[in-house]
């Protein structure tokens, strides 16, 4: 039997699941049967780390490096983290494993297919920040933002994901922001709650899936 070498720091109840759901899925789209995604999971308390997000601070990289150390200890090479938002503070920690980042691999996609400009979709707080725009632009990509109307209402919708309120109106509604703006650039998700609903297209790259299918390609 293969060595498991994959780890997932668990956080949020919701997107946790999107993400052993979704490696479950695509492990079990190659092995086919009864196949399920081999790792190992260290579900953190949720509600000391998010009580401090969205900004980086001492506390919370004390916190999220705590729980790291103690997945390093595993026999694991690699670390699979169901939070964009806290990459922030992953950046500022030494750490041994590699980490399967979000916003390096989408990047490096973005990069590939040739794509200079994008339309950010998040939290409010990541689409507004410096953080992911800085690093895109590293590799030469602009990032733009929707109309501060579009912004208010996607944070607003992945609240009601986080909070499991959403409705079949705001889901129709949160979609149809997503098709208007992909139209012209690529639309990029950076938040896991705005995945669990996002629509199937070619111009929509969503950061936990590039993540997920990384960490299938490492497993199999």
């Amino acid at each position: 039997m293969k060595k498991t070498n994959l780890a997932v720091f668990g956080l949020g109840s919701r997107s946790t699941l999107y993400y052993i759901k979704e490696l479950n899925r695509l492990f079990n789209n190659q092995k086919k049967g009864y196949s399920t995604c081999p790792f190992i999971l260290l579900n953190a308390d949720f509600n000391t780390i998010n009580s401090l997000l969205p900004n980086p601070s001492e506390k919370l990289d004390t916190i999220t490096h705590h729980y790291i150390k103690e997945i390093e200890k595993l026999d694991i090479e690699q670390i699979l983290v169901p939070n964009i938002t806290l990459h922030e503070t992953i950046d500022r920690l030494i750490i041994h494993k590699k980490i399967i980042h979000p916003i390096h691999l989408t990047a490096s996609k973005l990069t590939q297919n040739k794509w200079t400009k994008i339309v950010l979709f998040g939290s409010l707080h990541s689409m507004t920040s410096t953080y992911i725009g800085s690093n895109f632009k590293l590799n030469g990509i602009e990032v733009t933002l929707p109309s501060k109307e579009d912004m208010f209402n996607i944070d607003e919708f992945r609240k009601q994901v986080y909070n499991e309120t959403e409705t079949i109106k705001t889901i129709k509604n949160y979609q149809s922001i997503i098709s208007k703006y992909s139209k012209n650039y690529p639309v990029v998700l950076a938040c896991t709650e705005l995945s669990i609903f996002k629509t199937a297209s070619n111009n929509v790259l969503d950061m936990a899936e590039i993540q997920i299918t990384e960490a299938i390609k490492s497993i199999l």
